[in-house]
């Protein structure tokens, strides 16, 4: 592999088919890299350089001798550091969980071995994931390698995970998303990123921020690889996923089919309001390319306002994140071990009295019903997926989120899939295409229609 950056899951399964590389070659190439540029990037907590090349020589193998088991074998891939791996350490970003060993690894992480993936490492995260711009005062925070001069927000909290694939570490890595924190660094760093429906896929060995909106995701190159991904990630056999791709059959067929006919909710102009002009350019822009793809575009005034979506999924994770956390934010031991802008956020949930957070749940019942409603007869929402162009980490406002639209997705309890639709001063700018639960194949299929239209984004030069 003379081009050392990672192709897609999709292109790497083409290539091991048609014998042009091997699971060697590619991990080789991984971790030539990651050690060429990460000491930049820092997308990683872990590296694990020789166990990589340990499965990587065994793939080869079977490969070699006929027993290739689906499109995931030999895809390098990595993990958020909440996602246990037996045996290895699960920072959590935070220095009080620095040496905690896992005692086996998360169900996800299973499925993804199962399915042939490589693991190559373990990638940073904002502290305890509590926070949307994916800077991490304690631990490090990864550089978005879209501006390589200027120290710039990967999106949080799955920060490494976003900055690692956008620098061609790895094909894909798995990020959480409670708030948004798969979408976020998607978009700022110019990735396919899904936000499973709440529920779908196990939180066993993922540490947690809230047990309520807490969902693992694919973060990866294109619509196609998510798919792959996600479907491993749910434990289907290898062989199935392997004979559905190749013959085009449940939801891979989904997602060939044309968008043409298909109703789609649009965001309007006046909830856009607080949208920066460049990116609404750029949301008009992707819009009128459904558009021309044959879909049916339909003003989609939001039924709940954004501030009261995000608030209700403030309260949530405030008093749920101070419950599994707060005993060590309070400790006046861990004073200067501890994020401060983190340790902000948990202690708010402190006080938070049990009314507000019953207020909050059965919010979400509600708001939920009337978007149900209000969504009859669309396939889809379409929105902007962050408000801005990635910061320069120095100048953030920690006080503030960019994640007004992708909490509105965790809330209801949807799925929603980030796709770049284009650059804004040479920044990625995402679309969020936000479905019902359990309708992760419409997200897909949008998804793949509009990427085919539009062209792969890339990656940018390091």
């Amino acid at each position: 592999m003379a081009d050392t950056s990672m192709p897609g899951i999709a292109d790497l399964a083409q290539a091991y088919r048609n014998e042009t590389t091997t699971p060697r070659e590619a991990v080789d190439a991984c971790l030539a890299r990651i050690e060429a540029h990460n000491d930049k990037i820092g997308a990683f907590e872990l590296i694990f350089a020789d166990r990589a090349r340990q499965a990587a020589d065994a793939a080869g193998l079977a490969m070699k001798a006929g027993h290739r088991l689906g499109p995931f074998h030999g895809v390098p891939f990595a993990l958020k550091d909440l996602i246990d791996v037996e045996g290895e350490i699960t920072t959590g970003g935070a220095n009080v969980y620095a040496d905690r060993v896992a005692k086996r690894s998360a169900v996800i992480a299973q499925r993804l071995i199962a399915g042939g993936g490589i693991l190559i490492g373990k990638t940073k995260t904002v502290e305890v994931a509590y926070g949307p711009w994916g800077t991490n005062t304690q631990r490090g925070t990864p550089w978005n390698p879209w501006d390589m001069q200027t120290h710039r927000a990967p999106g949080g909290s799955s920060s490494g995970s976003g900055a690692g694939v956008a620098s061609g570490f790895m094909a894909c890595a798995v990020g959480t998303d409670t708030g948004g924190s798969v979408r976020i660094p998607a978009a700022f760093c110019g990735l396919t990123g899904l936000k499973v429906t709440e529920g779908h896929l196990p939180l066993d060995g993922i540490v947690p921020l809230s047990h309520t909106l807490d969902t693992p995701g694919p973060m990866c190159r294109s619509a196609l690889d998510a798919a792959i991904m996600f479907q491993t990630m749910e434990g289907r056999a290898p062989g199935a996923i392997e004979t559905a791709l190749a013959e085009g059959q449940g939801l891979y067929g989904a997602m060939a089919t044309p968008v043409e006919g298909l109703s789609i909710g649009v965001m309007t102009a006046e909830d856009r309001a607080f949208i920066d002009p460049a990116v609404n350019a750029r949301f008009e822009e992707a819009t009128k390319r459904l558009a021309n793809l044959g879909a049916r575009l339909v003003p989609f005034p939001l039924p709940v306002g954004v501030d009261a979506m995000r608030f209700s999924v403030a309260t949530i994770i405030g008093a749920e994140g101070y419950y599994y956390h707060g005993e060590h934010y309070d400790n006046p031991d861990n004073a200067g071990r501890m994020d401060e802008h983190v340790k902000a956020r948990i202690i708010d949930g402190q006080p938070l009295p049990t009314s507000a957070y019953i207020k909050a749940l059965r919010q979400r019942l509600e708001h939920k019903a009337l978007f149900l409603d209000a969504m009859r007869g669309l396939a889809a929402v379409v929105t902007p997926t962050v408000p801005i162009k990635a910061p320069i980490v120095e100048e953030i406002d920690q006080t503030t989120a960019p994640s007004q639209l992708t909490r509105m997705v965790n809330h209801l309890g949807f799925c929603a899939l980030s796709t770049p639709m284009g650059l804004v001063d040479g920044l990625p700018a995402g679309l969020q295409i936000m479905c019902r639960g359990g309708e992760e194949a419409m997200a897909l299929r949008l998804g793949a229609a509009f990427e085919k239209d539009a062209g792969l984004l890339g990656l940018p030069a390091l």
